[in-house]
């Protein structure tokens, strides 16, 4: 388990380095929309080599019609976070913005969690729960300072 959560703190820690850099890329490209574009080409290219490398068969045509439509909607959940946190990073800066994401990433969990939505078990909203959440949201009342 312990493992597993530095994973999750190591995938946490590339977060503001990722927006940091997509923020930087905006500037060299002129505008957001740009730099979400270029930067989930990049990212599609890399998971391309990386899938063809390891022979990882993709059966996109066999699921198509039997999979529900919010299924795919991940990639566009996805570059709608990239596009704002383009524009937020270089006006909120690194730590604000990643604790208004953190705060933001608890309250959707706990609702998910809650009424184990999208696949999620569920795990009912208790005081403890709620009380971390609140932490979490004091936290980025003290980071923004």
């Amino acid at each position: 388990m312990l493992a597993l959560l530095l994973l999750a703190a190591l995938a946490g820690a590339l977060l503001p380095v990722q927006a940091g850099v997509n923020a930087q890329l905006r500037t060299t490209l002129g505008d957001p929309l740009a730099a979400t574009l270029a930067s989930f080409l990049i990212g599609s290219l890399a998971l391309g080599l990386v899938t063809l490398g390891a022979r990882i068969p993709l059966h996109l045509g066999q699921t198509l019609g039997r999979t529900p439509w919010w299924h795919w909607t991940g990639g566009l959940l996805g570059a709608v976070y990239v596009a704002l946190i383009i524009v937020l990073a270089p006006r909120l800066g690194a730590a604000a913005l990643i604790a208004a994401v953190v705060a933001g990433q608890m309250l959707a969990s706990l609702a998910l969690d809650h009424w184990a939505l999208v696949g999620f078990a569920p795990h009912p909203l208790s005081l403890q729960r709620a009380l971390g959440a609140a932490l979490v949201i004091a936290g980025v009342a003290l980071v923004r300072g």
